[in-house]
């Protein structure tokens, strides 16, 4: 089982991964509810507990599960659902059911990356369709009784290609947008600070995705620590 999940990812700092204001709002309401989820539930009132994260890949999905992780001070298993679902296929409703377990016993963060690998499964067509359907019914019913004291995210950049049903069970769902020209040289800003002021002269590029931006700012400090020491200028 454990080929199937990444769990030794170094945590990262909510306050180092870039929102905007409407996401970071419900990000923050998010852990707000989870963090006082005794008395609600003492109240009889449903703690959100299953997030899904969608919208253009390199903009932050991954790193807000990390970093959630890091601030509920939960651990964390990141689940490829492609390989499960490509290579594993016969045996894909009892590895679900595996993970599942697992994080059930230590109250941890499961983060299925690529989700649509599994929303996409009711297209039968093309399919074994019993296959199909026992899989697609075993995440129903595994979203269904999960524990409160986990927390389930999925992602995907793909959020069209996922049925509604399996959409309909998560609490929050969170859209990744490309970062404005504000966010964007905010990110910027943050990057470069951390190198003398003489590596931060770079073009900034805008319309692209903080993954994108951050290898643009590596790429040109790169450049122009090696052309100082070099005495010459790129």
């Amino acid at each position: 089982m454990e080929s199937l999940y990444l769990t030794n990812l170094s945590p990262v700092k909510l306050e180092d991964v870039v929102f905007d204001s409407d996401l970071q709002s419900q990000i923050n309401e998010f852990l707000d509810e989870y963090e006082h989820r005794d008395i609600l539930e003492k109240y009889q009132l449903p703690v959100a507990n299953k997030l899904f994260l969608y919208g253009k890949s390199g903009c932050g999905k991954t790193m807000t599960a990390r970093a959630l992780a890091a601030r509920l001070q939960k651990k964390l298993y990141i689940v490829n659902l492609s390989t499960i679902v490509s290579s594993r296929l016969g045996e894909t409703a009892k590895n679900l059911s595996s993970l599942f377990k697992s994080v059930e016993h230590k109250k941890a963060i499961l983060f299925f990356d690529e989700f649509d690998s599994l929303g996409s499964m009711r297209d039968y067509d093309n399919n074994d369709t019993s296959e199909m359907k026992r899989v697609v019914n075993t995440i129903l019913q595994l979203i269904d009784s999960f524990p409160l004291d986990s927390i389930l995210i999925g992602a995907t950049n793909q959020i069209q290609l996922i049925d509604e049903a399996l959409l309909r069970r998560f609490d929050l769902k969170l859209e990744f947008k490309t970062p404005s020209v504000t966010a964007l040289d905010h990110y910027y800003t943050q990057l470069l600070e951390r190198y003398p002021v003489e590596y931060q002269d770079i073009t900034r590029r805008y319309e692209i995705s903080y993954a994108e931006a951050k290898n643009h700012v590596f790429d040109r400090v790169k450049k122009n620590i090696i052309a100082a020491n070099r005495g010459s200028k790129i």
